[in-house]
């Protein structure tokens, strides 16, 4: 009797979860059909517009100046007078130190006065040589004279000159290592001048890329110091050996700097950018994976409304959260931007208004013929 009674209580168990079963598997049915035939899943829209991209190539380089040099004394005097301030932005030619010059001016005037008088014994000479009074052999001696004169106020202008430091450049001087008063020797670091209207990026590259770079081509740089900014530039020029420990070739580029925000020593991630192109893009939150497949979904519209197409698509590079369209859909192609994960091929579909869309592609959509698929052919 008690078994009998446990197989009953058994049977109506199974008879009550398959019950369950069956009511669960018709509910789900049914609100699959009304996703598909009634109710509509509210989705963002795309436009599909083309976007310029590029293979990209990464490095590290260091910035340098266009032109950089130690301002150092050729003698050894002390400092008279000094012309320039830290940081301060100079001329070619401009005077930025002075050394002590008082014996060498007072022997120029010296010699001065002496070539003065040498070239006015030299007149008078000739005069008598032409008239016949005074012998060639003392014009000569005479003119011999002048000449040795005129070398010694030469070499004496150019000891005078030795002690007035310029910039060989335009450029702007670095912190000054000198005081006024201070004995400077020659090699004596005075100063660093540095040309940075243009800065030289110095970056390596392993030498399998060696045939695919060369002068001319794009780059972007970009530094810890500008959070987010890139620098653009171009390649100037590719060195002529190869490093045999690293097996990597040095690359130039150059990248204006009129601003002169950029500084010699900066640390800068390169992005040299073969093979520039346009081609149309999609976001990467359109697509949809499955296995090597890609996918995205086209809308289309029918008397009902609209509704979603599922499309496979090639992509290519990736550029600032978009992919590269290789083949599969074309420019001006109406696609879901988000909520691809909430939808199915054939899905009725509810664009919807977002701040975030290029343009209202709703208004596409609502202007493409029924039974089409906006900004594209027939499904």
């Amino acid at each position: 009797m008690r078994r009998a009674m446990f197989l009953i209580i058994v049977a109506i168990i199974f008879a009550g979860m398959a019950a369950a079963v069956v009511v669960r598997a018709v509910s789900q049915n049914s609100g699959g059909t009304g996703q598909m035939r009634g109710m509509a899943t509210p989705v963002a829209l795309y436009e599909v517009e083309p976007r310029s991209f590029a293979d990209i190539v990464e490095a590290l380089g260091t910035a340098n100046a266009n032109e950089s040099v130690l301002v150092t004394a050729k003698i050894s005097d002390t400092i008279s007078r000094i012309h320039f301030d830290s940081g301060q932005r100079v001329a070619a030619g401009d005077l930025l130190v002075e050394l002590r010059d008082a014996e060498e001016v007072a022997g120029l005037s010296e010699a001065r006065a002496s070539l003065r008088e040498a070239q006015q014994e030299l007149e008078r000479i000739r005069d008598l040589s032409e008239r016949g009074v005074a012998p060639r052999s003392r014009l000569d001696e005479i003119q011999a004279n002048a000449e040795r004169a005129r070398a010694r106020v030469a070499a004496l202008e150019a000891r005078v000159d030795d002690r007035l430091i310029r910039a060989p450049f335009n450029g702007v001087v670095g912190l000054r290592a000198v005081s006024l008063g201070q004995l400077v020797r020659p090699g004596d670091t005075i100063a660093q001048l540095d040309d940075t209207s243009i800065i030289k990026l110095d970056f390596t590259l392993p030498e399998r890329f060696l045939a695919t770079v060369s002068a001319g081509m794009e780059i972007a740089a970009l530094t810890s110091a500008f959070p987010g900014e890139e620098f653009t530039g171009q390649i100037t020029q590719v060195d002529s050996r190869i490093d045999p420990a690293t097996r990597a070739v040095t690359v130039r580029a150059e990248i204006d700097n009129a601003d002169g925000r950029l500084r010699p020593g900066l640390l800068m991630t390169v992005q040299v950018r073969r093979d520039p192109r346009t081609r149309p893009s999609v976001p990467e939150t359109a697509i949809t994976r499955l296995r090597d497949q890609v996918f995205v979904y086209t809308v289309a519209q029918d008397e009902a409304g609209h509704y979603a197409v599922q499309r496979e698509i090639r992509v290519g590079a990736r550029s600032e959260g978009f992919l590269e369209v290789l083949e599969g859909i074309e420019t001006g192609t109406v696609i879901v931007r988000q909520g691809v994960h909430r939808i199915r091929d054939g899905a009725r579909i509810a664009p919807r208004g977002d701040g975030n869309d290029r343009r209202t592609a709703s208004n596409a959509v609502a202007a493409a013929p029924a039974g089409t698929v906006a900004g594209s052919a027939n499904p």
